[in-house]
């Protein structure tokens, strides 16, 4: 057994042992209270440079498998757990969890006591950390010294490190009915095969594409995807929804794309405290009053009062869905334009499915503006 140390830029040091890979790994420690999906989790983009925390007390029961990655690696900067299983069982899983985060070089740590550790991190709010081990575990002093100097997560432009390389594009299931240009910020798997499956054909361009580039595609509507990251950091991206919004093209945002969406009509951003992550978290549709239950991963939200009407540059719009628990907006709808966005995700993966009707909302809205 290796020691290792969870060690929090407050001074509070979490002891255990190591779990993946040995050395040292820097990031904001937050939570998810999701009880399934890790491998979903773990291979999200929005995840980029963050410690992830498992509330739930057992992990890697299923394993590993070959299918279910909502990207091309393991994005996560480091991982906690309490009860890592001891042996996999599931018809899918290739390999154990712990030897697929020892395969990508991701330093965890396990058998610490996660449920003080979310109480402190609700109660002080998500902070720098790190985990330490094998011989990068010193003296607690030295340790606390290196994650004060690691990066802050305020003013840290991250989508460009998840962005893809270059354009791909996910073909239609059966008659293609549309063309969607997709930007990615971080966008997971499961998103263009959602929209593939409406008879959607998904070009998925890098973070840096002009809007040139998007109009190349002849597309019938942009996506925003989900990212990690500051949105203040996003002026290419907010110019480019800017000028969607301007030529009335039908736009959808998730997640950081519903961040996005609300600095280009106006609205200013700011870091919660500890954030929303997990796959069971209740959104309430102002004007219907209908309750989703969603998968949420983000620490940075919009500004404003749920249901608060306001004026913008492309007319009049709509602060449009908030959480319950604590009355963050989770989405805006312009009433002047055909453009709408969510701070979830409708194609969650592990679940839950509530939102998924959005995409459909989305065909509506490029069926209109034909």
């Amino acid at each position: 057994m290796t020691n290792a140390a969870l060690v929090l830029e407050d001074g509070r040091v979490f002891r255990g042992e190591a779990y993946g890979a040995t050395g040292v790994s820097l990031g904001e420690v937050v939570f998810s209270t999701a009880m399934t999906g890790y491998q979903e989790t773990l291979t999200d983009p929005s995840y980029h440079r963050q410690i992830v925390v498992q509330t739930a007390p057992q992990i890697g029961n299923t394993g590993w498998n070959d299918e279910d990655d909502e990207s091309s690696k393991i994005w996560v900067a480091g991982y906690v757990v309490r009860d890592p299983a001891r042996t996999p069982s599931n018809w899918r899983s290739k390999r154990g969890l712990d030897e697929e985060l020892t395969n990508q070089g991701i330093v965890g740590i396990a058998g610490l006591d996660t449920r003080t550790l979310t109480r402190h991190i609700r109660e002080q709010g998500a902070m720098r950390a790190g985990v330490f081990s094998g011989s990068d575990l010193t003296d607690d002093a030295s340790m606390v010294d290196q994650v004060k100097a690691s990066a802050q997560m305020v003013g840290a432009n991250l989508a460009v490190d998840v962005t893809t390389d270059k354009p791909y594009v996910v073909e239609a299931v059966g008659a293609k009915k549309f063309t969607v240009a997709a930007l990615d910020l971080g966008i997971k798997s499961n998103t263009p095969r959602m929209m593939a499956a409406r008879g959607i054909e998904v070009h998925v361009l890098p973070l840096t594409s002009s809007f040139e580039d998007i109009l190349k595609v002849s597309p019938d509507g942009l996506f925003l995807s989900n990212g990690p990251g500051d949105p203040a950091t996003q002026d290419h991206a907010i110019a480019l929804t800017k000028e969607a919004l301007g030529r009335k093209l039908p736009l959808f945002g998730i997640c950081f794309g519903n961040q996005i969406l609300g600095r280009a009509v106006g609205r200013g951003t700011y870091k919660m405290r500890y954030g929303h992550r997990g796959i069971n978290i209740p959104v309430i549709d102002v004007t219907t009053g209908k309750v989703a239950i969603t998968s949420q991963n983000h620490g940075f939200a919009l500004e404003g009062t749920p249901g608060e009407e306001f004026s913008s540059e492309f007319g009049r719009a709509v602060l449009s869905h908030y959480c319950p628990n604590d009355g963050t907006v989770e989405g805006v709808r312009l009433l002047d334009a055909p453009a709408f966005s969510v701070q979830y995700h409708p194609e969650a993966a592990a679940g839950p499915h509530d939102a998924a009707p959005l995409f459909d909302e989305f065909v509506t809205l490029m069926n209109e503006a034909r």
